[in-house]
């Protein structure tokens, strides 16, 4: 009974444990090293998109509010 208990223990301490730990290590490190210099200019090109689209998008509807003040109830 105990030689069915023990081998899957076993075969998980030398095989899945290592490459669990492994794994899990590295995916801390890349977290902790942050955001990459292409990383962050590419956020900031979105930022900056994002930016212009909600002020068209603020521009866009003050325009409706003024032709059609009934559009946001439709």
């Amino acid at each position: 009974m105990e030689e069915i208990i023990i081998a899957p223990v076993i075969i998980f301490l030398v095989v899945v444990a290592p490459i669990w730990l492994v794994l899990h290590y590295r995916s801390k490190k890349q977290v902790n090293q942050g955001l990459s210099q292409e990383e962050y200019i590419q956020l900031s090109e979105l930022s900056e998109v994002a930016d212009s689209m909600a002020q068209r998008i603020k521009t866009l509807e003050a325009i409706l509010d003024a032709e059609t003040p009934s559009w946001r109830s439709k």
